[in-house]
């Protein structure tokens, strides 16, 4: 029974209330509300998805069933919510219009949580529009796709919201000059964590842009491929504390810029500035040197640690030197060429079992005195697997299989 039905029903039991006042609270409330499931189908695609919205209540769920839903907008203002595709992953494809003129989805505040679902092609006026706008709360994006959309997600720069995106792909940039369009753009929010996620195929704009307080990139795939256009792969112009483990960070041949992952390039926001890699296959796969990592110390007055540790820096280019006079601590980083790998064309970017490397790093189980082993991998399509940290032979990289 809905909520609204049971305050009906509670009006219409008032002297019967009365009469059991003298009973336990137990008794004589009633139960809370449950949470409706509420189906969506492709008949009626925009406006089904629609009426589920306005229907929905705090803590509902909305499954969408397979199917391409053309034109589909919403704005999401509940304190919690579940929107779900169930099965092959239905598509919400854009179709000349955008909530509130800015996204296909707009998550206004609460805990959302959007899974199993693709967002195509979004497009504003003004060359701004977004499949997803995130604005204040907590946004957890499970499985999903951002595939030909201006920018995949968007968030405000709320200082107490936080995003988590989990086995997800990011893909295909429109190609227009000029426009900037980033597959991720992450603004000055409190958290932000990234798992076993894939970009590619950007144009310009950036893969990955984090400007929050604390940046969790964890086990991902953030590779250009080989008809990407990107600027930097991973941008953290704000600085603030951030980590990056186990991830494959890759830069295509026809890169815009040649640094892979650009950290405080706006100066000082956040109080709390340092930045850790540890365990990261970085590639260049083009002709001219790439800048693996450019760290603005200068414009970032008393900044914190910077530790980089077992790295493996594929192709040639620069890589402590991007950070020099950095004051960080670089460790167990090794360089390699794409023939030391196992299989560059089927995406095996280990090592293989005989590479000269293997057994050649700290334990990054204690290095810096903390922690910094990789605990999964990235695995194809876009999912993340455990791993054991238990083993005597680490090799540099993502990838200790």
């Amino acid at each position: 029974m809905r909520a609204c039905a049971k305050r009906l029903a509670l009006l219409a039991l008032g002297p019967l209330m009365t009469a059991l006042a003298p009973l336990p609270l137990s008794m004589a409330l009633p139960a809370p509300a449950l949470a409706a499931t509420i189906v969506v189908g492709p008949e009626r695609q925009a406006a089904g998805f629609a009426e589920a919205l306005d229907r929905a209540r705090d803590g509902d769920e909305i499954i969408v069933l397979p199917g391409t839903y053309k034109g589909v907008t919403g704005v999401v203002e509940h304190k919690r919510l579940t929107i779900r595709g169930q099965g092959q992953r239905p598509v919400l494809q854009f179709e000349g219009r955008l909530a509130e003129g800015r996204a296909m989805l707009v998550v206004k505040n609460g805990h959302v949580r959007l899974e199993n679902l693709e967002f195509r092609g979004a497009r504003a006026a003004d060359g701004d529009g977004a499949a997803v706008r995130f604005e204040k709360g907590r946004l957890e994006v499970v499985r999903c796709a951002f595939f030909d959309n201006e920018h995949g997600l968007v968030t405000s720069h709320d200082g107490a919201a936080e995003l988590t995106i989990l086995e997800s792909e990011f893909a295909h940039a429109p190609r227009v000059v000029g426009a900037l369009n980033h597959l991720l753009s992450v603004g000055a929010i409190a958290s932000f964590t990234l798992t076993g996620s894939r970009f590619h195929n950007g144009f310009e704009g950036h893969l990955v842009t984090s400007r929050a307080r604390e940046t969790h990139i964890l086990y991902n795939m953030i590779r250009d491929g080989a008809s990407g256009q990107a600027s930097y792969e991973v941008d953290l112009p704000a600085g603030g504390r951030a980590t990056l483990i186990g991830n494959v960070i890759g830069q295509s041949p026809g890169s815009q810029n040649p640094v892979l992952i650009s950290y405080g390039s706006e100066g000082k926001r956040w109080d709390d500035n340092s930045l850790v890699l540890s365990h990261n296959t970085l590639i260049s796969e083009g002709w001219r040197p790439a800048w693996f990592l450019r760290v603005h110390r200068d414009r970032l007055p008393g900044m914190g640690e910077l530790l980089v540790l077992n790295n493996l820096v594929v192709g040639g280019g620069v890589f402590e030197l991007g950070a020099l006079g950095s004051g960080g601590r670089f460790v167990g980083n090794r360089p390699a060429m794409l023939g030391m790998l196992a299989d560059v064309v089927t995406g095996a970017f280990e090592l293989p079992p005989d590479s000269v490397w293997r057994g050649r790093v700290p334990d990054p189980r204690n290095a810096f005195g903390r922690d910094l082993a990789p605990k999964a991998e990235f695995d194809w399509p876009a999912v993340v697997k455990s791993i054991s940290g238990d083993r005597v032979r680490w090799a540099p990289g993502a990838y200790q299989r």
